[in-house]
């Protein structure tokens, strides 16, 4: 099992960033799909989940209403568009699936909202 995050970088207050998480190496289709994220010093939190057929999907009261997670299952992608961005988001986000009692992250990757 491999997840790639790719889409981090710095961007102003009320920017936005879309974040991708390509999977590899299991059924993507079949399985529930989550972003966690991490700030310095925080614990991990979950910020979403979406289902294996992309309907509804959980966020986080933090950011619902700003974020949206969605999938695509022919490119094993799933995604996290983040509008509206505070500094309070600045955290390293993950791409996360348990598989059979298993746990598989991503290597993350950092959002920084500053201006």
């Amino acid at each position: 099992v491999q997840l790639v995050e790719s889409g981090g970088g710095l961007v102003q207050p009320g920017g936005s960033l879309r974040l991708s998480c390509a999977a590899s190496g299991f059924t993507f289709s079949r399985y529930a799909m989550s972003w966690y994220r991490q700030a310095p010093g925080k614990e991990r939190e979950l910020v979403g989940m979406l289902s294996n057929l992309g309907i509804n999907p959980f966020y986080a009261n933090t950011v619902k209403g700003r974020f949206t997670i969605s999938r695509d299952n022919a490119l094993n992608t799933v995604y996290l568009q983040m509008n509206s961005l505070n500094p309070e988001d600045t955290a390293v986000y993950y791409c996360y699936v348990r598989i059979s009692s298993y746990n598989y992250w991503g290597q993350g990757t950092q959002v920084t909202v500053s201006s």
